[in-house]
């Protein structure tokens, strides 16, 4: 009877690791497919966030531009002014 009852274990054991290695390469599957897709969304959330700061690069850059053109302006006109009152002050002399 011990025999049987130790038989009886040795194959119910021997089921059981048989279904656990047939359920392992499934689940590994399921894993490799579950990595794969939170690569690529990783991916395009990069390239999204990569995409923002190239148009923010861009606005900041019209931005910096729009008040380089500004000071020139600003320069510019300071410049004749000046030219005029140094012309007014050599004139006055």
């Amino acid at each position: 009877m011990k025999k049987v009852c130790i038989a009886v274990m040795a194959l119910s054991l021997s089921l059981s690791v048989m279904t656990s290695c047939k359920d392992a390469p499934e689940k590994a599957k399921e894993a490799s497919e579950e990595a794969g897709e939170a690569l690529e969304e990783a991916g395009k959330d990069l390239k999204e966030a990569t995409n923002d700061a190239i148009d923010t690069a861009k606005e900041v850059g019209e931005d910096a531009k729009e008040l380089g053109e500004k000071a020139i302006d600003s320069l510019e006109k300071a410049g004749k002014e000046m030219k005029e009152a140094a012309k007014k002050a050599i004139d006055s002399i």
